[in-house]
């Protein structure tokens, strides 16, 4: 067989393609040429150390955490992959703290993922602004299972992309806070909606029961064909409901980072479920560059799997009633009834 010559700017590009070693190993390298983790090491020997253990490998690991040495340089690779990435996209310090602590430990690591969050221009331009509320809090009721009550806004009035889009549709699982991020033409009409909310969500999650939250220049032209083909109650009676639909507006090409912005959400920890929406969906996180390579996972499989499902759900919302009345607890301090 004849070899095939390459042009020389092609080998170029073929020999930049090295992959670099994982943060996990690029940790334990570090582990192993830095004196402290030795000093450690000779702690757990001698059983001094009670918090740190060894691994299979002999990875240093603290409560089950990958040990970061004090390398400054590998500390903000690992902060900049938690929040700069195509895959987390900006969260703020306790939302980023509560990511990485599954993974990582250091001292002083909340103090500085708080530090690097506020010294972030692109989080410091963006921030929003805080209004203070009218009304008390209304929460509404907790839905029975994944997927079955939604919740839909619309965010208008945006830069238009090359595409032409300039609106964003938003429409999140009120149990598993799991969303969706579709860009939209404020030109389309009732139809052109349904037929997304067909292909988005009927296509991936099947036939639902929402609740809407449309603002109000918006709810008449899509109520009429919304309720008629999938008799869809509406939240509209609900003031101040729950706000989750808090999307940053990017003015150039925003459109072409939602799948990414969307994973980035959906795989971050939330509040409110104390775990990350995929882990409520799907019962654990994603794969990202922060833990492409998982040791012990472990694997369920039929009725063990139905049975966790059912626990996973129940803890959901235990977590979510104690969050909804710590929010209410919280909110109706700094609000008045209105009184008609």
């Amino acid at each position: 067989m004849d070899e095939i010559e390459l042009p020389t700017e092609q080998l170029v590009e073929l020999y930049s393609l090295i992959i670099e070693p994982t943060l996990r190993d690029q940790v334990i390298a570090a582990q192993k040429r830095d004196k402290g983790m030795a000093h450690i090491r000779e702690g757990i020997d001698e059983e001094k150390k009670a918090c740190f253990t060894l691994d299979d490998q002999g990875v240093l690991q603290f409560k089950g955490c990958l040990v970061v040495p004090k390398d400054m340089q590998l500390r903000k690779k690992i902060l900049d992959e938690a929040h700069t990435s195509m895959f987390t996209m900006h969260p703020g310090s306790n939302k980023m703290y509560q990511d990485l602590k599954q993974k990582f430990w250091w001292t002083h690591m909340k103090w500085e993922i708080a530090k690097y969050v506020s010294e972030c221009d692109v989080c410091q331009r963006v921030k929003a602004d805080h209004l203070k509320p009218v009304g008390m809090l209304q929460p509404l009721a907790l839905p029975a299972w994944k997927w079955e009550d939604i919740h839909m806004d619309f965010i208008v009035g945006l830069p238009r992309t090359q595409k032409g889009y300039d609106s964003i549709r938003v429409i999140i699982d009120r149990l598993t806070k799991s969303a969706h991020f579709i860009p939209v033409k404020n030109r389309y009409n009732a139809q052109k909606y349904v037929e997304i909310y067909i292909s988005c969500i009927v296509s991936l999650h099947g036939s639902l029961e929402p609740s809407l939250q449309i603002e109000a220049h918006l709810a008449n032209r899509y109520w009429h064909h919304f309720d008629s083909q999938f008799r869809i109650p509406s939240a509209n009676q609900w003031p101040s409901g729950e706000g989750k639909s808090d999307i940053r507006r990017y003015a150039e090409s925003w459109d072409e980072c939602f799948p990414l912005a969307e994973f980035a959400y959906n795989n971050s920890y939330q509040k409110s479920l104390e775990m990350a929406p995929f882990e409520a969906l799907y019962g654990r996180r994603c794969r990202t560059p922060l833990n492409w390579s998982e040791p012990g996972e472990r694997v369920t499989f039929g009725p063990d799997l139905v049975t966790q499902a059912e626990e996973q759900v129940k803890l959901i919302h235990s977590n979510l009633k104690r969050a909804q009345s710590r929010q209410k607890s919280y909110s109706d301090k700094r609000r008045r009834p209105l009184v008609f």
